[in-house]
C-alpha cells in the first residue's frame, strides 16, 4: 500500500470529526450505505498489517464525512481495536518514500474517530496515550504538510474529547499536556489556537492543579498575554479581558504582567464603551485587585486617578443594577464592582502609603455612600428563597466591609436592615452547623464565584463581625441586636470557633480569620458587658460562654504567638466573672482558680526590670513577648488590671490565691528594682489598684506585703491609699 492510500486512510478520522454534527439513525446508516457492512467484515478478518490498511482505506471510500455515526465509529473501534493504532503511534519503520509522521498521524486519525465516542475518551488505551499525542503538539516539521497538520487536529481532538470526559483533566495534567499546550502556543505554530482553547478548558477545570504542575510555562503564556493585551488596539483586546483572568496564578503575579495589565486596562477604561466592551475589563480588574489588593496600580498620579476611575465605574455598574426593581442583575459584574469597592474602602481607610489624595478619599466615600445605600436596598427585597444564592453573600460582604470602617452614614438603613442581617447569619451558621462542615465556615471564600452552585454556604457573621462592634456601641443598634438575639448567635458561633482552636486540632492550618473573628466576637462581648450588663447576668448563654473562657485560658496563655487572644480572653473573662460573680461556678471551684491564676500570669508577665548603660538603676520595659503587641494589647491589660480589682472583694478566696501566687510580692519586688521615674503614672494607678485590694481583702496579704517593703515602695511611687492600708493593722 502506497503513502497516499495510508494517507487517504487517515481521513477517516476527519469522518469521525464531523460526525458530531449529525447523528443519523444506525438502520438509516446501513440502508444508505450496505457495503460498509462488507468492509467492516473484511476489516474484522484481516490478518495483518497490508489486510488491516486495505481494508481501512475501503471503509473510508465507503464512509463519506457526515454519514457516520455514533454506533457506526464504534463498529470500526470493535473492527480495528486499539493494538493497530497504537503500534502506528509507536512504529519507528515507514515504508519506503513515506515520512515517518504518516504513520503516527494515521494512528491518531484512528484515536480521534474512536474519542468521539465519550467512553472510549476515557478508555485506559487512550489515556495511557496522553504523553505521546502531548509531543505531537511540540513536534518540528515543515507547516505546510498536509499530513502533518491533519495529525495536530486529531491530536487536538482527542485532547480536546478526553478533557471533556470526568476524570480527564486530571489525567491530561499528569500527562504534561499543560506545559505542551503552554509550548504550542508561545511558539505559534500551526493550531496555537486551538492550544489556547484547551487551555482554558483546563484551567477552569483544575486551576490549582494546571498550576502545580506546569507553573512556568503558565507563567510565559501569562507574560505573553499580558504584553498582547497591553500592545492590542483592536477588539482583540476585550476578547484578551475575558481570558486573562483564568492565567491568573495563585500565587505572586509578575510584576512586567501587573504593569501590562494595569497599562491595558487603563486604556480600555478610560474610554467610552459600551456595557459588552466594559463589563470583562471590570472582572479582570476584579480579579486583580482580589489578589493583589492595590498593589498592581502604580502610585503617583496616574496610579491614583485610575483608582478613583476604577471605583467610580463599580459604584455607578452597582447603582445601574441594583436600584432599579425588576431588572435583570448581571450577578458576576456587580461581584466583581464589589471586589473594586472593596479596594475603594481599603485604600480610604488606609493612613500610611495610600494611592489616594485626601480629596479624592472625601469624594470616593460619598459615591460608594450612595452604591452601599443601593446594596442596602437589594437586600431588603431580598426573600427567604434567596438567602442561599452566592449574590446574596456577596451583598452582605461588601455590606460587612463598608460597616467595618463607617456605621455613622445610612444608619437608619442599616438599622432597618439589622433584622434581616442577624436571620441571614443564623440561617448560614445553623445550615454549616448541621452540615458539620466547619471547615467551609473559616474558608476564604472568592470574591469572584464564576460558576456558582446552586448554594454557596458561608460564614456571613466573620464578615458581619467588625461592623456590628461598633454597632453594639450605639443604643439604637444595640438594643435591635439584642431583640433579634444577635448576643445568643454570637456566642453559639464564638464557642464552635473556638473549637476549631482547642487541642486536637491543627491550629497551624487555620486561617487568620478564624483567630480574629474570635477576637472580634471578644470586643462585642466587652462593649455588652459595659453598655448591658443585665443581659450579661439574664443570658444563659453567657454562662456557658463563662464556663468556656474559664477552662481555656489556662492552656491558652502557655501557646507563643496567641498573646493578643489570650488578652481578649483574659479581660472578657475577667470582667464577665464581675458580674457573675455569684455563679456557683466561680466559688472557688477548680476550673475558677485555673482561670484567675492564668490571667494573673498574663497580667504579671508584662514588664520586666532592664538594665541601663550609664546607670545604676533598672527601668521597667515592656517584656519581650509583649513588645511586638502592645500597641493592641495595652488598652485590654489596663482593663483587665481594673477588672481584676473588682473581682477582688466580690470573691473572698480571690486574695489567698492571689497571695499563693506570689504576684503581689513579685510586683511590689519589680517597682522596688527599677527607677520610679521610669514607670508611667497609668501604670502606678494600675499597680496600686491592684495591690490595695489585695491588702484590704486580706490580712495574710497586708503581712507579705509589708515583709516586701511595701511602704516604702508605696511611699517612692505616691501610692498614698496603699500606704494606708498597710498601715492599718
Amino acid at each position: 500500500m502506497s503513502c497516499c492510500d495510508l494517507t487517504a486512510a487517515g481521513q477517516l478520522g476527519k469522518a469521525g470529526i464531523m460526525a458530531s454534527d449529525c447523528e443519523p439513525a444506525l438502520n438509516q446508516a446501513e440502508s444508505r450505505n450496505p457495503t460498509l457492512e462488507r468492509y467492516l467484515g473484511a476489516l474484522r478478518e484481516a490478518k495483518n498489517d497490508s489486510e488491516q490498511f486495505a481494508a481501512l482505506l475501503l471503509v473510508t471510500k465507503a464512509v463519506k464525512a457526515g454519514d457516520i455515526d455514533a454506533k457506526t465509529r464504534r463498529r470500526i473501534f470493535d473492527a480495528v481495536g486499539f493494538t493497530f493504532p497504537n503500534r502506528l503511534l509507536t512504529t519507528k519503520e515507514a515504508p519506503d518514500g513515506c515520512p515517518d509522521h504518516v504513520l503516527r498521524a494515521l494512528g491518531v486519525a484512528l484515536l480521534a474517530c474512536f474519542c468521539s465516542d465519550p467512553e472510549l475518551a476515557a478508555h485506559p488505551q487512550v489515556l495511557n496515550k496522553i504523553p505521546i499525542l502531548s509531543t505531537f503538539l511540540t513536534a518540528r516539521g515543515d507547516p505546510d504538510d498536509a499530513a502533518r497538520r491533519s495529525m495536530v487536529d486529531d491530536t487536538y481532538q482527542c485532547l480536546t474529547a478526553v478533557a471533556g470526559t470526568p476524570r480527564g483533566p486530571r489525567h491530561l495534567i499528569a500527562g504534561g499536556t499543560v506545559s505542551a499546550l503552554c509550548q504550542a502556543y508561545l511558539g505559534h505554530g500551526y493550531g496555537f489556537d486551538q492550544a489556547l482553547a484547551l487551555l482554558v478548558g483546563l484551567l477552569a477545570a483544575a486551576e490549582t492543579q494546571c498550576w502545580k504542575e506546569a507553573e512556568p510555562d503558565l507563567l510565559a503564556v501569562l507574560r505573553g498575554l499580558s504584553e498582547d493585551f497591553q500592545k492590542a488596539e483592536d477588539a482583540s483586546k476585550f476578547e484578551l479581558c475575558q481570558l486573562l483572568p483564568l492565567f491568573l496564578p495563585p500565587t505572586t503575579v509578575p510584576s512586567e504582567c501587573l504593569r501590562d495589565l494595569q497599562a491595558g486596562l487603563a486604556r480600555i477604561l478610560g474610554s467610552k464603551l459600551s456595557s459588552w466592551q466594559r463589563n470583562p475589563a471590570l472582572k479582570l480588574a476584579a480579579r486583580l485587585a482580589h489578589a493583589c489588593g492595590s498593589d498592581w496600580i502604580p502610585a503617583g498620579s496616574s496610579g491614583s486617578k485610575f483608582l478613583a476611575l476604577l471605583v467610580n465605574l463599580a459604584c455607578v455598574e452597582v447603582r445601574l443594577a441594583l436600584e432599579e426593581t425588576g431588572t435583570e442583575v448581571k450577578e458576576d459584574v456587580v461581584t466583581a464592582c464589589y471586589a473594586l469597592m472593596e479596594l475603594g474602602i481599603q485604600e480610604c481607610t488606609r493612613c500610611e502609603q495610600s494611592l489616594l489624595k485626601e480629596p479624592q478619599k472625601v469624594q470616593l466615600v460619598s459615591i460608594m455612600k450612595e452604591a452601599i445605600g443601593a446594596v442596602i436596598h437589594y437586600l431588603q427585597q431580598v426573600g427567604p428563597e434567596k438567602q442561599k444564592e452566592p449574590f446574596v453573600f456577596a451583598s452582605v460582604r461588601i455590606l460587612g466591609a463598608w460597616l467595618a470602617e463607617e456605621t455613622s452614614s445610612l444608619r437608619k438603613e442599616v438599622c432597618q436592615l439589622l433584622p434581616f442581617l442577624v436571620r441571614y447569619a443564623k440561617t448560614l451558621y445553623e445550615e454549616a452547623e448541621e452540615a458539620n462542615d466547619l471547615s467551609q465556615q473559616v474558608a476564604t471564600l472568592a470574591i469572584s464565584p464564576t460558576t456558582p452552585g446552586p448554594t454557596w454556604p458561608g460564614d456571613a457573621l466573620r464578615l458581619l463581625l467588625p461592623g456590628w462592634c461598633h454597632l453594639t456601641v450605639e443604643d439604637g443598634p444595640r438594643e435591635i441586636l439584642i431583640k433579634e438575639g444577635a448576643p445568643s448567635l454570637l456566642c453559639k458561633y464564638f464557642l464552635q470557633q473556638w473549637e476549631l482552636t482547642s487541642p486536637g486540632h491543627d491550629t497551624s492550618v487555620l486561617p487568620d480569620s478564624v483567630e480574629i473573628g474570635l477576637q472580634t466576637c471578644c470586643h462585642i462581648f466587652l462593649n455588652l458587658v459595659v453598655t448591658a450588663p443585665g443581659l450579661i447576668k439574664r443570658d444563659a448563654c453567657f454562662t456557658s460562654l463563662m464556663n468556656t473562657l474559664m477552662a481555656s485560658l489556662p492552656s491558652l496563655v502557655q501557646q507563643q504567638g496567641r498573646l493578643l487572644l489570650a488578652a481578649n480572653v483574659a479581660t472578657l473573662g475577667l470582667l464577665m466573672a464581675r458580674l457573675l460573680s455569684t455563679s456557683p461556678a466561680l466559688q472557688g471551684t477548680p476550673a475558677s482558680r485555673g482561670f484567675f491564676a492564668a490571667a494573673i500570669l498574663f497580667l504579671s508577665q508584662s514588664h520586666v526590670a532592664r538594665a541601663t548603660p550609664g546607670s545604676e538603676q533598672a527601668v521597667l520595659a515592656l517584656s519581650p513577648d509583649y513588645e511586638g503587641v502592645w500597641a493592641d494589647l495595652q488598652e485590654l491589660w489596663f482593663l483587665g488590671m481594673q477588672a481584676f480589682t473588682g473581682c477582688v472583694p466580690l470573691l473572698p478566696w480571690l486574695a489567698p490565691a492571689a497571695l499563693r501566687s506570689r504576684w503581689p510580692q513579685e510586683l511590689l519586688q519589680l517597682l522596688g528594682s527599677v527607677s520610679p521615674n521610669s514607670v508611667k503614672p497609668e501604670m502606678v494607678a494600675a499597680y496600686q489598684g491592684v495591690l490595695v485590694e489585695l491588702a484590704r481583702a486580706n490580712r495574710l496579704c497586708r503581712e507579705a506585703m509589708r515583709l516586701q517593703a511595701g511602704e516604702e515602695t508605696a511611699s517612692h511611687y505616691r501610692m498614698a491609699a496603699l500606704e494606708q492600708c498597710l498601715a492599718e493593722p
